[in-house]
C-alpha cells in the first residue's frame, strides 16, 4: 500500500510568500495529478506560533539565514512564515485537497524546529504520521511539495529510518537551495531512497 505525502504546499513557501521557494508554485499541478494513483493521501502543514525560535525576529540582532544553536541543535534562522491561522500559513487554493484523509501540524512547540513531518528536529515528539500510516497498512511514500532540500527531505529520510520504503518525486518538488539539493539527493539514495 502506498500513500502519497504532500509536504507544505503553502501560501508562504510559493511566490510572494515569507519564505518563497523559487517556482515552488510548479509543485501543485503534479501534485494534483498523482493523487489518484495512491491509496492515500496525505499532507504537512507548517503551523508556527508567532514566538517560534526558528524566526530571526525572535533573536535580536540576528537576521534571516543566520545560524545560532537551539536546543543544541544547529538551527537556520528564517524569516517569520507560516504563523498559526494566517494566510501564509494555509494550503494553496489550487491544491486539490479534496482526497487529503488527514493533515499534520508541525512547528508548533517554539522551542524547536520541526522539518520533519514525523518528528521535531530534535525528535523528542513525533507528529503521529507514522503510527498513523502504519495503521492504515502503508509500507511505502512518495514524498512531494515544498521545500525539497528541508522539509520533503527529512520527511522521507525519516519514513527510510521508520521502516517504510520511501521516494522524493523530484518533479513534483522545489529546492531552496539547488546546489546543496543535488548532495541531499545523493545521500537519500545512498540511504536506500528512490529518486523519481
Amino acid at each position: 500500500m502506498k500513500a502519497l505525502i504532500l509536504v507544505d504546499i503553502q501560501h508562504d513557501f510559493l511566490p510572494g510568500g515569507a519564505l518563497a521557494v523559487a517556482q515552488g508554485d510548479e509543485v501543485i499541478a503534479p501534485a494534483n495529478r498523482l493523487q489518484g494513483d495512491y491509496d492515500l493521501v496525505i499532507a504537512t502543514q507548517d503551523w508556527h506560533p508567532a514566538d517560534h525560535k526558528s524566526f530571526a525576529s525572535n533573536h535580536p540582532g540576528k537576521v534571516p539565514f543566520e545560524h545560532i544553536d537551539l536546543q543544541g541543535l544547529d538551527q537556520v534562522l528564517w524569516p517569520d512564515h507560516c504563523i498559526q491561522g494566517s494566510f501564509g500559513a494555509s494550503f494553496s487554493e489550487k491544491l486539490d485537497t479534496a482526497s487529503i484523509e488527514a493533515i499534520f501540524r508541525k512547528g508548533m512547540d517554539p522551542q524547536i524546529d520541526s522539518y520533519s513531518g514525523f518528528f521535531d528536529n530534535g525528535r523528542k515528539k513525533a507528529t503521529g504520521m507514522a503510527d498513523y500510516l502504519k495503521g492504515r497498512g502503508i509500507n511505502e511514500v512518495h514524498v512531494c511539495g515544498l521545500a525539497a532540500d528541508y522539509c520533503v527531505y527529512y520527511t522521507a529520510k525519516d519514513a527510510l529510518d521508520l521502516g517504510f520504503k520511501a521516494a522524493i518525486l523530484d518533479y513534483a518538488t522545489k529546492p531552496i537551495d539547488a546546489s546543496n539539493y543535488e548532495s541531499i539527493k545523493q545521500d537519500f539514495v545512498a540511504r536506500g531512497g528512490v529518486i523519481f
